[in-house]
C-alpha cells in the first residue's frame, strides 16, 4: 500500500507483527550469476508495492506505487515503471500516467498506489488504488482504476468507470478499497481481490475485459489484519498472500507476508495449522519476514517464474538503518526486493524459510541454452519440415515443423508465447513427447505411449498471446498453458513417461499456422527439499526460570509495581492495566528479570480471555524483552479491533522521539505459548530476539526478529496493560528459560 496517516482504525494497526526465519547464509561470489538486494538501487531509492511481468519481448516490466524515485526529488512520479533482461539490473523507462492524466472520477488530487498489470485478451491491464475520488468530499474516498494499454509500458487509457467504487463503511469514511490484485481461473474467469484493514481483503468476479466487477463480492481475509493480496494457483490449490502490520513505521516497521490456501479462489482460504484467515482469531502460515540482517517491513510481493521454473517473490522492504527518503518521518523508502519462492510440504517460503537476502545469492535464470526471441528474419537455428516458416516482427508463424538445432539434455523446462492465428493444434515436441493445445483441450502424449488432456476454459480466444510451458523431471511431466505466467493458469495436465525426455525441441502447428515466441528450454530448477531450522530449545536453566510456586521469585524486579498482581495456586495473575508504554506516556507496570548471557530462549504460558469479535483495544499480556521504555520488544496476545493477534510490538528511540511498530507471529487461543529466542550476531554484537507463539505448547509458528544494540543488556518480563474496560485478568503459568 502507499504511505498513509494512520487514524482511526488505522492506529489499531500500528502494532501489527508477523512471523520471519534465520538468517540465511551469504552465498560467495558477485559474478553476473549472482545479485543483491535491492535491486532497484541504480534507478530508485524507493520503488513501493512492486509487481512484475514477462513483456511480448521477452524483457521483465516493474511497475510500482507513485512515490518520488530518488532522495531529494521531492516529486512524485505517477507508477514508475522499469525494465529488465535479467530481473537484476533495471532501467527506469517512465511514469504509466501523464501529471495531469487521470480518469473523470478521480479528484485531481489523487494519486496512484500499489498497482497489478495482467495480459487479458490482446492487450494490457493495470489495476491501480485511486486514493481521491469525486464521489464525496472525503480525501481518501478509495476506488480500482483500470487502464488499458497495448504494451507494458503503455501508453495507458483509464476505463470510464472504477472497476469498484468507494464503498461507504459503517464505522464512518469508506472502506479502504485499495490495493488489487488480479487472477484468472482455470474456468477462464478472472478475479479480482481487494482491499485492507479498514474493511478486510474482499474478491469480486470480474466481466471478460478485466474492466468491471460482477456478482457479489465476499470477503477472504478479515479486517484489521491483512491487506496486499496476491493469489496463485499452485499444485490445484490457491494461495492468498496478503500483508500484515504497519507498512510505514519506519525503522521500527514490521510488515511482513503470510499465507492461505482454499481449493476455490474464493475461498475460505486457510492456514497450515487449519485457521481460517477470515475469522476473528485469524490465521495465516508465514511465507516472508524479517530475519535480524538489514531489511525490516518485508510485505506487499508480487510473483514471477523464472526460465528454469522457479518461482520468485518480488516485495519491498525497509533498511533499517536509512528507513525515510529524504527526512525522518517523511516517506519511508521501501526499494525492490526479489528472492527465491521455495514449496516445501505443499506451502511456500522464502529461501527455504531463511527469509530476506542480503548477500550475494544465485540470480534468477532469465537466458537459457536455448533462447530464442526471433529478433531477426533468419532461421539459421532451425530445421523446419511439412510446411512453411517464416520469421516476422518478432514473432515465428508457420505450419508443419520447426525443431532447434540445440538440445537440452536432463530434466528441462521449455516454454513458448504462442498464438493460433489459423491452426487446430500447435504446440511443442521434447524428444518423444508432444504437448499440444488441440481441439479445445491442452494435450500431453508420449509416442507409443500413454497420453493425457485436460479442457480448455469455454470461449477461450487462442489467437491471443498464451504462455506454454512443459516441465519434465525423470518421468514425471507437467504443462500448463497461462496468459501471463504468474500462477494463474488456464489449463494443466500431468503426465507420467515411460522414459526420461531426451531430444531436441520443436515447434508444432498442424491444419494451419500458428505464431511462436520466446521460446526457451533450459535445466529445470533444483526444488529445496528441506526447511530452514528453527530455533534450538536446550535444557531448561532452573535458576533463572520462576514457576510461580511459591510466591514471586526475589530476582524479579518491578518497574512501576502494580499492588493487584499477585501469585498463588502456581500462577501469576495480573489485573489488565489500563495503561501502556508506547510512546510518551509509559504508565504500564513491567516485570522483570536478568537474562542468561549468549544464546537463550524464554517462553511463558499466559491465559488471557479477550472473548472474539467485539472491540476491546488494546488488551494483551505476554513477554517483553526491555532496555527502558522506550526500547523494547513485546510478544503478547492482543485485541486488535475486532481481531485477536499475536503481536510482537517494537519501540525505539529515532530522531529524538520514540517510534512504535511491530508484526504479527501466529494465531491466539485463550491460553498461549510465547518463546523470545535470543542470540548474539557475532559480526555486530547486536541482540536478536526472534519470537514465536503456539496455541498447544507443541506446535510453534515462529516469527520475525527485533534487534537491540550490543551495548545493551536487554532483561526478560512480563506485562499486562492496554485497556481495563473490560476487566480482565492475565494469568501466566510460569517464566522459562532454556539454553
Amino acid at each position: 500500500m502507499g504511505q498513509l496517516h494512520r487514524g482511526g482504525v488505522l492506529a489499531a494497526v500500528l502494532g501489527l507483527a508477523l512471523a520471519t526465519t534465520a538468517s540465511a547464509p551469504a552465498v560467495a561470489g558477485s559474478g553476473p550469476d549472482h545479485y543483491r538486494n535491492p535491486i532497484t538501487a541504480d534507478f530508485a531509492d524507493t520503488f513501493a508495492d512492486p509487481v512484475v511481468v514477462r513483456g511480448d519481448d521477452g524483457l521483465w516490466y516493474a511497475y510500482g506505487t507513485s512515490d518520488p524515485l530518488r532522495e531529494g526529488e521531492k516529486q512524485a512520479h505517477r507508477v514508475p515503471t522499469a525494465r529488465s533482461a535479467d530481473l537484476v539490473h533495471w532501467t527506469y523507462v517512465g511514469d504509466a500516467f501523464a501529471a495531469d492524466q487521470r480518469p473523470a472520477w478521480a479528484a485531481p488530487g489523487a494519486a496512484f498506489w500499489a498497482p497489478d498489470v495482467r495480459r487479458v485478451g490482446d492487450h494490457w491491464v493495470m489495476y491501480v488504488t485511486v486514493t481521491d475520488t469525486n464521489v464525496s468530499a472525503d480525501t481518501f474516498d478509495t476506488a480500482i482504476g483500470a487502464a488499458t494499454a497495448p504494451t507494458p509500458t503503455g501508453p495507458w487509457t483509464f476505463a470510464d468507470a472504477p472497476v469498484v467504487a468507494p464503498r461507504p463503511g459503517g464505522g464512518g469514511g469508506y472502506l479502504w478499497t485499495i490495493d488489487p490484485s488480479q487472477f484468472t481461473d482455470v474456468d477462464g474467469r478472472n478475479y479480482l481481490y481487494f482491499g485492507s484493514y479498514y474493511g478486510g481483503i474482499s474478491v469480486t468476479e470480474l466481466s471478460a475485459d478485466g474492466l468491471r466487477a460482477v456478482g457479489t463480492p465476499n470477503l477472504v481475509a478479515v479486517d484489521n489484519k491483512f491487506e496486499g493480496s496476491y493469489v496463485l494457483r499452485h499444485d490445484g490449490w490457491y494461495y492468498l498472500f496478503a500483508s500484515t502490520a504497519n507498512c510505514c513505521a519506519g525503522p521500527a516497521t514490521g510488515y511482513s507476508v503470510h499465507v492461505g490456501r482454499s481449493r476455490s479462489p474464493r475461498g475460505p482460504f486457510v492456514d497450515r495449522d487449519g485457521l481460517r484467515l477470515d475469522a476473528s482469531r485469524a490465521g495465516g502460515t508465514p511465507v516472508l519476514t524479517q530475519n535480524g540482517n538489514r531489511w525490516i517491513g518485508t510485505g506487499h510481493n508480487g510473483f514471477l517464474t523464472d526460465l528454469s521454473g522457479q518461482d520468485w517473490i518480488v516485495y519491498h522492504a525497509i533498511d533499517r538503518a536509512d528507513p525515510y527518503l529524504d527526512e525522518p518521518f517523511g516517506i519511508n523508502e521501501r526499494p525492490m526486493l526479489i528472492d527465491r519462492l521455495d514449496w516445501i510440504g505443499g506451502w511456500p517460503t522464502v529461501n527455504a524459510g531463511a527469509g530476506p537476502s542480503e548477500g550475494f545469492r544465485p540470480a534468477p535464470v532469465t537466458t537459457a541454452r536455448l533462447d530464442e526471441r526471433f529478433t531477426d528474419t533468419g532461421l539459421g537455428g532451425w530445421r523446419t519440415g511439412g510446411g512453411t516458416w517464416r520469421v516476422t516482427d518478432g514473432t515465428l508463424t508457420g505450419t508443419g515443423t520447426a525443431t532447434s538445432r540445440t538440445s537440452v539434455g536432463g530434466d528441462v523446462r521449455a516454454e513458448a508465447d504462442l498464438r493460433l492465428t489459423g491452426a487446430a493444434s500447435a504446440g511443442l515436441r521434447l524428444g518423444r513427447v508432444d504437448v499440444r493445445v488441440d481441439g479445445g483441450r491442452l494435450v500431453a502424449a508420449e509416442a507409443g505411449g500413454a497420453s493425457a488432456s485436460v479442457a480448455l476454459p469455454a470461449g477461450i480466444d487462442l489467437a491471443d498471446r498464451h504462455n506454454l510451458a512443459v516441465e519434465v523431471r525423470g518421468r514425471q511431466l507437467v504443462a500448463e498453458l497461462s496468459p501471463a505466467r504468474l500462477g494463474d493458469q488456464l489449463a494443466v495436465v500431468t503426465l507420467r513417461l515411460t522414459h526420461p525426455t531426451a531430444g531436441p525441441l520443436t515447434l508444432l502447428a498442424t491444419g494451419g499456422p500458428a505464431g511462436f515466441d520466446n521460446v526457451s528450454a533450459t535445466r529445470l530448477y533444483r526444488p529445496a527439499k528441506h526447511p530452514v531450522a528453527p530455533p534450538r530449545v536446550g535444557p531448561l536453566l532452573p535458576g533463572w526460570s520462576d514457576e510461580f510456586d511459591d510466591g514471586l521469585d526475589p530476582a524479579w524486579q518491578w518497574v512501576r509495581q502494580n499492588p493487584d498482581a499477585t501469585v498463588r495456586d502456581g500462577a501469576l495473575r495480573w489485573p489488565v492495566e489500563s495503561s501502556d508504554l508506547t510512546g510518551t506516556g509509559n504508565t504500564a507496570g513491567v516485570l522483570l528479570r536478568d537474562a542468561p548471557t549468549g544464546d537463550y530462549v524464554a517462553e511463558t504460558k499466559v491465559t488471557l480471555d479477550l472473548g472474539e469479535e467485539t472491540v476491546r483495544n488494546f488488551q494483551q499480556a505476554g513477554m517483553i524483552a526491555y532496555v527502558d521504555d522506550d526500547r523494547f520488544a513485546r510478544l503478547t496476545q492482543v485485541a486488535i479491533w475486532n481481531t485477536r493477534q499475536v503481536e510482537y510490538g517494537y519501540e525505539l528511540p529515532f530522531a529524538g522521539q520514540p517510534v512504535y511498530g511491530g508484526n504479527i507471529v501466529g494465531t491466539p487461543a485463550t491460553t498461549t505459548w510465547l518463546r523470545l529466542a535470543h542470540h548474539v550476531d557475532p559480526a555486530t554484537g547486536e541482540h536478536e530476539f526472534r519470537a514465536a507463539s503456539s496455541r498447544d505448547g507443541a506446535h510453534w509458528t515462529w516469527g520475525g526478529v527485533w534487534t537491540f544494540p550490543a551495548d545493551t543488556t536487554p532483561r526478560i518480563g512480563l506485562v499486562a496493560h492496554g485497556g481495563a474496560n473490560p476487566p480482565v485478568t492475565a494469568e501466566f503459568d510460569y517464566l522459562r528459560f532454556y539454553r
